[in-house]
């Protein structure tokens, strides 16, 4: 998927509609929300800062989506405070709209319409240009390549399709922040690589890009920095760089398993043998550093390592740490 184009000179309403309106990203401080007796984000902090990807990783239930609704001014907070680029969604929501991409985890609506259909309504949603929708809509169908199937009915494409039109969606008006609940969700492998690039791309052209998803490996590979929550609380927020200098489990594998076993032991470290189709030994390091020696231990010492590589991503490290530590 290439980048999408600036439309900066479409002149939108004021204050919307492109990356060089509002700026400085989402910040929110002390939110709460209640459904009745359901207390489902309880004074949550977060920030999410422009030109940066930020994950928001937590466990189901633990008030992601809330958040999201309420960041894109959909949901009220019953206290607390929102901020996109300064502006309060409560008292300047048509300003704040304009600036914001929402993708929710399903397309939701408008099955009956063709994918040029929802687009181009969108665009009317957003007030853009008569004379330049057709060619915006045209844009956005190469970009997440649903050329093909433009004027067929959202209801017939694919789970990973119809997330692709909800992409498309979200950036109809090129907004300056953007807010993707499991935007990866049903996507092929290829789309996901695609995906990834073009976050990375946008984030890089000076747009804030949330990104709300369960699967943490791909985060490693798209966010700067992720906000931890659970049970509607915030309980960590770092970028992955702090997350990687934590350290993180590393798998072994190697032809001879009793002598790889033998020289972890001679040289004092602590592991665990794991189960699974291929015999493997796991042990905690602190660093590439580290593991760049263990490796270069293990092969002098011709113990024939056939497999050597992480265990798990740092965000998803420190996700399962945090839920270790609330147990």
């Amino acid at each position: 998927m290439p980048v999408v184009k600036d439309i900066s000179d479409s002149q939108p309403l004021a204050g919307g509609g492109n990356s060089g309106g509002i700026s400085g990203g989402i910040t929110a401080t002390a939110v709460s929300r209640s459904f009745g007796s359901v207390h489902a984000v309880e004074h949550m902090d977060f920030h999410a800062p422009a030109g940066k990807v930020t994950a928001l990783i937590g466990p189901n239930g633990a008030g992601k989506t809330t958040l999201l609704l309420m960041l894109a001014s959909l949901l009220a907070p019953d206290s607390g405070t929102i901020t996109i680029g300064g502006l309060d969604p409560q008292h300047h929501r048509a300003e704040v709209r304009l600036q914001v991409g929402w993708m929710p985890d399903t397309l939701g609506v408008w099955e009956s319409l063709t994918a040029r259909e929802i687009l181009t309504q969108m665009a009317r949603f957003y007030r853009m240009p008569k004379a330049e929708i057709a060619s915006r809509v045209a844009e956005m169908l190469a970009t997440v390549r649903l050329e093909e199937l433009a004027d067929q009915p959202a209801r017939v494409l694919s789970r990973g399709q119809q997330q692709r039109l909800s992409l498309a969606r979200a950036l109809i008006h090129d907004p300056s922040v953007l807010l993707l609940d499991e935007p990866a969700s049903g996507l092929d492998p290829g789309s996901r690589v695609e995906l990834r690039n073009m976050l990375r791309q946008l984030a890089a052209a000076g747009k804030a890009i949330v990104v709300s998803s369960h699967v943490l490996s791909e985060l490693d590979e798209i966010a700067d920095g992720a906000v931890f929550v659970n049970q509607g609380r915030t309980v960590r927020q770092q970028t992955v760089e702090e997350a990687g200098a934590t350290g993180r489990r590393y798998a072994i594998s190697a032809a001879n398993g009793p002598a790889l076993s033998a020289k972890l032991s001679e040289l004092g470290l602590v592991f665990r043998e794991e189960t699974g189709r291929r015999p493997a030994v796991s042990l905690m390091l602190l660093n590439d550093d580290d593991a760049g020696r263990l490796l270069r231990d293990l092969v002098l010492a011709d113990v024939g390592v056939t497999a050597f590589a992480p265990a798990s991503g740092a965000l998803e490290e420190t996700y399962m740490n945090l839920e270790a530590e609330r147990r």
